[in-house]
């Protein structure tokens, strides 16, 4: 499972780094249902710029270290993250829990999705007719494919956590869902509290050093 820190050393902030702001924003202006419903221009400009910083930025050695595990194990990831770094270095299979900055779909149904590489715009309409917005999953909404994530976590044989607070739910949760014995490592510059329990290898070290020794041990 990858967070935020992963991406971070690829030049995309983080919102959750010191300030609490995502370049500038708190949540509440740009990242709820509600800030949506307000002022959806404010909303699709700050997406509009997200996904140009996406498109500028590259995959770093902590993506690129992940493909190198395709080599040896059957490698899933699952992503807190919208952009699409994971899939430009080469990992197979990827599931983006909390949406793609890369896609936009209807307002009214979540399943009328497009891919995209340019700005959304107000009036920019689906084919029901609903303006489009970025296909993200926003605080106050359902995360459609938690149910898909658990049963991914709860089949793994090795569980790693790259880059994460842990402290987003339901995302954070899905630890919980690791079958009893199975090898848990944690890579975070900083690892969260409620990790430190027996059983658990830590990396205290950003996610593209912190990969290096992953590979030094599953390798």
């Amino acid at each position: 499972m990858t967070g935020a820190g992963i991406s971070a050393e690829s030049g995309l902030k983080t919102f959750r780094d010191s300030d609490g702001l995502w370049e500038g924003y708190s949540i509440e202006e740009v990242a709820t249902i509600d800030a949506w419903w307000e002022n959806p221009q404010r909303v699709l400009d700050f997406y509009n710029e997200r996904r140009r910083n996406v498109l500028t930025a590259l995959p770093n050695a902590a993506h690129l270290g992940l493909v190198t595990l395709e080599q040896r194990y059957d490698v899933q990831i699952i992503t807190q993250n919208v952009d699409d770094l994971h899939e430009r270095a080469g990992s197979s299979k990827i599931l983006h829990l909390h949406g793609e900055i890369m896609k936009m779909r209807s307002e009214k149904n979540e399943r009328l999705s497009y891919s995209i590489d340019e700005d959304i715009k107000l009036g920019d309409k689906a084919e029901d007719g609903a303006q489009l917005r970025p296909f993200i999953v926003w605080f106050g909404e359902a995360v459609p494919l938690i149910g898909a994530a658990a049963d991914m976590v709860a089949s793994a044989d090795i569980f790693a956590v790259i880059g994460t607070s842990l402290q987003v739910y339901p995302a954070a949760g899905l630890l919980s869902y690791v079958t009893s014995g199975i090898p848990i490592y944690i890579i975070d510059k900083v690892i969260p509290k409620t990790t430190h329990t027996p059983g658990i290898i830590a990396f205290e070290k950003p996610a593209t050093l912190g990969i290096s020794d992953l590979l030094h041990e599953l390798m």
